[in-house]
């Protein structure tokens, strides 16, 4: 008998769904490069929310700016605006991988394990990370401070 998983191939327009979904990054990368995070201009969406009410750098601020400096090959910049988000872009990019090429060609990469201690260790880093570490006022968490720029 045979335990291995089979992979069933999908056919017709389901079999593109993976591609689909390409276009929320691609769209979120367009306007991030439409509307340069990084210069005092305002953008659509004005500054970042949390900063403005509570005047502290929260959970989302500074996403943007990491996306621009990662899309211009910035990993420094990039770590500075956003760390605890940077650390995910690389799994998120393999989880994706790894659903496509299994939807789409039939071909599976290994499955990436991990454990839910990590995974509630990084949640926990998360947060402690964008509500608190990221705001305190001496070195070196002054250098993940991301100023509000408008």
């Amino acid at each position: 008998m045979n335990t291995a998983p089979t992979l069933r191939r999908r056919s017709g327009w389901v079999r593109y769904i993976p591609l689909w979904l390409l276009t929320l990054p691609a769209g979120w990368f367009a306007y991030v490069l439409a509307y340069n995070p990084t210069d005092r201009v305002a953008d659509p969406t004005g500054p970042c929310l949390w900063h403005a009410v509570f005047g502290i750098d929260g959970p989302t601020c500074g996403i943007t700016r990491m996306t621009w400096y990662l899309l211009h090959g910035d990993l420094i910049d990039a770590a500075r605006m956003h760390l605890a988000a940077l650390l995910l872009v690389p799994i998120g990019a393999y989880a994706y991988l790894w659903w496509a090429g299994g939807w789409i060609l039939g071909v599976q990469l290994p499955m990436l394990r991990i454990s839910t201690k990590l995974a509630i260790g990084y949640a926990a880093f998360f947060l402690l990370y964008a509500t608190v570490l990221r705001n305190l006022p001496w070195s070196p968490f002054t250098w993940f401070y991301v100023p509000n720029l408008t």
